[in-house]
């Protein structure tokens, strides 16, 4: 019998280890070392716990640092007209946001996991 090496499902980018996307409830968060409930790379403290579905490609997405490195265009923002779309998603629970709901709360209205409070200085990186 032949040695058979062992498949990964990892890529590397840029040196750097990138596992393989993270499912949250029936959503697939892409990003850098993304855990069970969304924290990433660039933002992993207890209350880094959303994702956000990106307008520009529909893909979710931890933080706008992972989207930058990953997927290979420009973000765009979701519109003010489009409040009423679901692009928030809580890692906690996998309950999706509306982004307006999204935007009046500090805690997951499912399960009541907190958000932190610090994401408020990047809304202008993901919304109109």
């Amino acid at each position: 019998m032949g040695h058979h090496p062992e498949v990964s499902t990892a890529s590397t980018l840029r040196g750097r280890s990138v596992a393989p996307p993270v499912r949250v409830g029936a959503t697939t968060v892409h990003g850098l070392l993304v855990d069970e409930q969304t924290r990433c790379e660039h933002y992993h403290g207890p209350l880094d716990v959303i994702a956000l579905q990106f307008a520009c490609c529909g893909r979710w997405y931890p933080c706008h640092l992972c989207h930058e490195q990953l997927a290979g265009h420009d973000a765009r923002r979701w519109p003010t007209l489009q409040r009423d779309v679901e692009a928030v998603l809580c890692g906690v629970c996998g309950s999706l946001l509306r982004i307006d709901a999204y935007l009046e709360v500090s805690a997951c209205p499912t399960c009541a996991s907190g958000f932190n409070p610090g994401c408020r200085l990047h809304h202008d990186l993901y919304f109109d």
